[in-house]
């Protein structure tokens, strides 16, 4: 399999699962429960799940308030697109 398609499906695999630990989170944020630390969620945004993590403030509405998400997951997501944009070209 071409290195491309190897990284689409890692960041299309990355981009459900982060989506879906901002729900949990969100879930457990309204239930009182263990919540997923803040380092993990940016984390997932991090290494490839910023879309996810943008969707997942967008659809669960959660950490939207917080200024380190407001802009942090945007940045990430901006710098991420330029580098599959810029692999993509080659």
């Amino acid at each position: 399999m071409e290195a491309r398609n190897l990284i689409l499906i890692y960041l299309a695999v990355i981009t459900v699962v982060t989506f879906l630990v901002y729900g949990i989170d969100k879930w457990k944020a309204q239930h009182k429960r263990w919540r997923i630390p803040e380092s993990v969620l940016l984390g997932l945004a991090a290494i490839g799940g910023s879309v996810g993590a943008w969707l997942g403030m967008k659809v669960w509405r959660h950490k939207t308030q917080h200024k380190k998400f407001q802009y942090g997951v945007p940045a990430i997501l901006a710098a991420q697109v330029a580098v599959v944009v810029w692999l993509l070209l080659r």
